[in-house]
């Protein structure tokens, strides 16, 4: 007898089907379910777009934006907002952290336009495209006109600005050995054209200049001075005097050549720019009584180059005090057009002063 027992067959599973008056239903809602989403992005997709586009479609003029230190990019996309330069300040912060520059917003002064798209402002707060600010300093100023030219561009406080000078500590060779005072950087604040953006320091404006004098007096100028048995100081001071008397570049080596001269002989260097450095102010006329002045700037009443620089010498003065004419001249005269006539003899010099001063 056979023990064989078929297996057990599962059972038929059910089959959902769909009739056919039902399919086209079915077809329709998933086209409607598809339409809608469609729809839906192609919605969001045009509002983030009108979002992110400009305030305004025409060129407007740029507005200044101040974004604080330490700024947070919902306070600055606030900011933005209030100032009516964005569209969303939501749409600014979820497109600054979905690209990840919310941490690198900088803080700073920028221009920002209606114009300007949503990208175009990330892109100018990321890169710090902050407005900047030119300045220039004339050869031949001194310490407290520079202070006033920044003062009136508003880019430092002026008492500030001569209170560091005098106190500060900056490390830079060439300033090594001169003690600190209302003098000390006298001389060392190159004049140039310099650009800064606001909220720039005092402290850095002195050392930006300062830099810049170092870049200026190079070791060529340096071994010329340790040949001629200057010390920097020196001859940024005679530089400076240089700087103050000849107005034409040309006659600068002549100038120069006229104060090593007088040195050399042991004679007063009786330039009336050291005066005027005493006095304050230029005065075309000197009188008797300021000759007299009792100071150590006063090169009529003392022998040798002042105690410091009178005013910043640029380039060409500092290469002309390093570097003077081969002339005997031991005297000038300024003649009314601004150059000056030399004399060798004090006779020849009497001679100049009546042909070209003015008569008394």
């Amino acid at each position: 007898m056979s023990t064989y027992a078929p297996e057990p067959r599962p059972a038929p599973q059910e089959q959902l089907t769909v009739s056919p008056a039902a399919r086209p239903y079915w077809r329709k809602l998933a086209l409607w379910v598809i339409a809608a989403v469609l729809g839906a992005a192609v919605i969001a997709f045009v509002q983030v777009r009108t979002l992110m586009a400009p305030v305004s479609a025409i060129p407007e003029p740029e507005a200044t934006v101040v974004v604080p230190a330490r700024a947070s990019a919902t306070q600055i996309a606030s900011l933005l907002s209030e100032r009516g330069l964005i569209r969303s300040k939501w749409l600014f912060l979820a497109y600054a952290r979905y690209a990840g520059l919310d941490k690198r917003l900088k803080a700073g002064e920028y221009a920002i336009s209606p114009a300007d798209s949503l990208g175009q402002v990330v892109d100018k707060l990321t890169k710090g495209q902050v407005l900047t600010y030119t300045f220039t300093i004339p050869e031949g100023y001194t310490l407290a006109q520079m202070a006033d030219v920044l003062a009136n561009k508003g880019l430092a406080d002026r008492e500030r600005f001569l209170r560091i000078a005098a106190e500060s500590d900056f490390d830079f060779p060439f300033l090594e050995g001169i003690p600190k005072g209302a003098n000390r950087l006298e001389g060392f604040l190159f004049p140039d054209t310099y650009r800064v953006s606001r909220g720039v320091t005092e402290e850095q404006l002195i050392e930006m200049m300062l830099r810049r004098f170092g870049r200026v007096y190079t070791d060529e100028f340096r071994q010329r001075a340790s040949q001629m048995g200057m010390t920097t100081l020196q001859v940024v001071t005679l530089a400076s005097i240089i700087e103050r008397e000849a107005k034409k570049a040309e006659e600068r080596p002549l100038v120069s050549a006229v104060f090593h001269n007088r040195i050399e002989k042991n004679w007063y260097l009786e330039s009336c720019a050291t005066i005027q450095y005493i006095l304050g102010e230029p005065k075309e006329i000197l009188t008797y009584e300021d000759l007299a002045i009792d100071s150590p700037y006063n090169t009529y009443k003392y022998g040798g180059l002042p105690p410091g620089p009178i005013a910043a010498p640029g380039e060409s003065s500092l290469m002309a005090a390093l570097n003077p004419a081969d002339v005997d001249y031991m005297f000038f005269v300024v003649k009314p057009d601004g150059s000056h006539a030399f004399a060798r003899t004090l006779a020849e010099h009497n001679a100049n002063k009546r042909k070209y001063l003015p008569k008394n």
